[in-house]
């Protein structure tokens, strides 16, 4: 049985491209030695792994050998991850050969390179699949458009024995995080990913070292990552302008945007600057600006507020060096504005809360750059943030709301999966569920829409409920907005924008 998987992975790298025939032999005695094995027994003609499931299927046949025999520890998916991304390393050709193909590839287009290199992410099981298709996926429509839902169930969730592992491990600075370049063929550890099967391109982004690389979880398509070379912390400024542009000028099929810089607000990790793009269109990019504004001196920029639930400003030119410098003075003026009117501090105690969530993209071979507003401050009444989801929503969602979720990809938490399975069953059998310990969270929400329904049933109970999340994440948005959708709100925008102009 172990040698007909060894077989079928290293026909699978030869299928794939990521290795050659001439390199059977040689792959398969590296996969032999990883095993412990001294000998190898041809097993006649296998099946071709067609599918992201058969290499599942072919790796699980690995790794169950590997368990038995003692090689994995335990059996546990983190050791099993571990031991799985070095035998797939066995496949992958060298950065160098990589970076070599992506190069010549680019000669003749930028998105011929980053096909290549997109698609040899996925066969390289650096971007496992397989996983990537256990995510449940839906559309909303709303008022601003078809928002995408999508429940993550593709990182997988430690085990107990596994988190109490990873605390008596001893701490490590290398790499310094999972953003360094030093990740690039990393073992990994209990506490920190193996990268062996991993590969980057190297770039220069405004001058400067940076690299580029897919995100193993591609929670959109061709989702990617793009980093400085040095582990550096986020800092939005003008900089960051000029580097997004820098990026989209040498990908123009690809948007690329930035998490804001402070907590909250902010990405998941601040520490390391980094950028996110791809090719795909978010309903944002779709929205259209409802209010146009005039900032003097730079009438030849196309500007204006976009209609969506957080607060966007949109400029749009054929110089991407005047977008630059006008998108410097709104954030500057960002920077330090106070509306109180409005609830916007710039500070308070010294505490900064004026940020900006900047992205950009080439539109009908025009350069565009969306600045969404943000603020961190915190209140009494909202202490994980005001411009944050609601203590309502945190049923749904209750973690920040990072650059993803601003241009309207809602990435849910995997635990809604079991408990929307669950609520759904109750709801239909007329079921308390306040009285259930892992749906009692959803009481109030199913109680706020249940009466709008004349009559919900096992066929479209699923239906109802992903409408209803889809809504819920829309409002979301809405609290994440610092200009509220309503007259209010508004004329505070406008006050801002008048702001901006009296600073030109």
């Amino acid at each position: 049985m172990i040698n007909t998987c060894i077989k079928q992975l290293v026909e699978y790298g030869i299928d794939n491209s990521l290795i050659e025939e001439e390199d059977r032999i040689y792959t398969t005695n590296i996969i032999l030695e990883m095993l412990g094995l001294d000998e190898y027994e041809e097993p006649g003609e296998v099946d071709k792994l067609e599918q992201p499931s058969d290499l599942e299927r072919t790796l699980k046949g690995i790794l169950d050998f590997a368990v038995e025999k003692g090689i994995i520890e335990s059996d546990s998916v983190v050791l099993r991850d571990l031991f799985d991304t070095k035998v797939m390393n066995a496949l992958v050709p060298k950065p160098s050969q990589v970076i070599k193909t992506f190069n010549e590839k680019y000669k003749t287009s930028p998105k011929e390179a980053t096909d290549y290199f997109y698609e040899l992410s996925k066969a390289s099981d650096y971007i496992r699949t397989y996983r990537i298709a256990k995510d449940v996926k839906w559309i909303k429509n709303t008022e601003y458009g078809d928002i995408d839902i999508t429940i993550n169930l593709s990182k997988p969730e430690k085990d107990p024995k596994m988190i109490a592992l990873a605390k008596k491990v001893a701490s490590s600075s290398y790499p310094k995080c999972q953003l360094c370049i030093e990740n690039e063929g990393y073992a990994g550890r209990i506490n920190h990913p193996a990268r062996e099967n991993h590969r980057i391109i190297p770039i220069e982004i405004n001058g400067g070292k940076w690299g580029f690389q897919y995100s193993p979880y591609v929670y959109y398509n061709e989702h990617c990552i793009v980093f400085n070379g040095e582990h550096v912390p986020m800092k939005i400024e003008k900089d960051t302008f000029k580097k997004l542009f820098s990026f989209v000028k040498q990908f123009p099929h690809y948007f690329v945007g930035s998490n804001a810089d402070l907590p909250i607000v902010g990405g998941s990790i601040l520490s390391h600057d980094h950028f996110q793009g791809g090719n795909y269109t978010f309903a944002m990019t779709k929205a259209e600006v409802e209010t146009k504004l005039t900032f003097a001196g730079y009438e030849d920029i196309d500007s204006g507020i976009v209609k969506w639930p957080m607060s966007v400003i949109r400029l749009n030119g054929t110089d991407s060096e005047r977008i630059i410098d006008l998108a410097d003075k709104i954030l500057n003026a960002w920077r330090g504005y106070t509306d109180e009117e409005a609830y916007i501090y710039a500070e308070t105690d010294g505490e900064p809360h004026n940020t900006i969530t900047p992205i950009a993209r080439m539109r009908d071979g025009r350069y565009e750059l969306d600045l969404v507003l943000r603020n961190n401050i915190t209140t009494k009444e909202h202490p994980l943030g005001l411009y944050h989801p609601w203590e309502e929503f945190h049923n749904i969602k209750k973690e920040n709301i990072g650059l993803i979720e601003v241009m309207g990809l809602a990435v849910l938490p995997a635990r809604l999966k079991g408990e929307m399975e669950e609520l759904a069953d109750a709801i239909v059998h007329g079921e308390d569920i306040a009285s259930k310990e892992n749906i009692a969270k959803h009481d109030s929400w199913v109680k706020s829409f249940i009466s709008r329904y004349d009559s919900i049933t096992e066929d479209n109970v699923k239906k109802i409920l992903r409408d209803e999340i889809g809504d819920v994440f829309a409002k979301i948005l809405e609290c994440a907005g610092v200009y509220k959708r309503n007259e209010e709100g508004k004329a505070a925008f406008i006050r801002f924008a008048d702001h901006v102009n009296n600073m030109l």
